[in-house]
């Protein structure tokens, strides 16, 4: 015989399991970058992410239609980090380096991110789109007609692409730093056996290429670039 309980104690109930959050294409690409952040772009995948949110892979399906295009859409996430400046003629030349420094930071901030924008040569999302038309609107800002901006456009965004490439690369570790080491000793051992009057300024250049001379080396490239604009506008 069971003895019920007093009227005054409370009966337990069951404990509840938490409900799980609504899943939404949002949510998929948040935990996707949440992985990303932790474990790098390797680590990112349809199932790792529906482990990740307590659910199959068939249910992420119904929001994102493959790996591909998680990828863009957490591509698309990292450039919605980036400003959208209004254009100012007086200062266009500045502001089309200021976006490429700010898109490039953006690439860098997430590991792999940079590797999906390279090998994505034409994305098509809606941050992705912005970003295009914003640095558009700069160079024609400057003077520049639709095709010069076009094409400026089209290779100071493969410019951003493969510095930020690179630069996450070692970064977030992609390089075995032992490895390119003994590399870069070898390297350093046969350039130094080629005939000094073949290679006599190939020889010194060396000295700048490393990791100190990186952020001179973009700072040159685009100051280089625009310059080449505003002289092309002038004519």
């Amino acid at each position: 015989m069971t003895v019920p309980p007093p009227p005054w104690r409370r009966t337990p109930s069951p404990r509840r399991r938490a409900a799980k959050p609504m899943l939404s294409q949002e949510l998929v690409v948040k935990t996707a970058l949440e992985i990303l952040a932790a474990e790098g772009i390797d680590a990112v995948s349809m199932r790792r992410v529906a482990q990740q949110l307590d659910t199959g892979p068939a249910s992420l399906y119904a929001y994102v239609a493959n790996k591909g295009e998680l990828d863009e859409l957490m591509l698309d996430a990292a450039l919605g980090e980036v400003p959208c400046p209004e254009p100012d003629p007086a200062r266009w030349t500045e502001q089309v380096k200021e976006q490429i420094r700010h898109q490039i930071s953006a690439m860098m901030a997430y590991p792999g991110i940079a590797k999906v924008a390279w090998q994505t040569p034409i994305p098509v999302t809606p941050n992705s789109l912005l970003q295009g038309e914003i640095m558009l609107r700069l160079l024609r800002a400057g003077g520049l007609d639709l095709r010069q901006a076009t094409f400026a456009g089209d290779a100071l965004g493969t410019y951003a692409k493969a510095f930020a490439y690179e630069a996450s690369g070692w970064t977030f570790g992609d390089y075995d730093p032992a490895e390119m080491d003994e590399r870069g000793q070898q390297m350093s051992a046969y350039m130094q056996s080629l005939p000094a009057d073949m290679f006599a300024n190939l020889l010194q250049a060396g000295q700048f290429f490393n990791a100190d001379t990186s952020e001179a080396r973009l700072e040159f490239a685009l100051e280089a670039f625009v310059a080449g604009l505003a002289a092309m506008v002038k004519r």
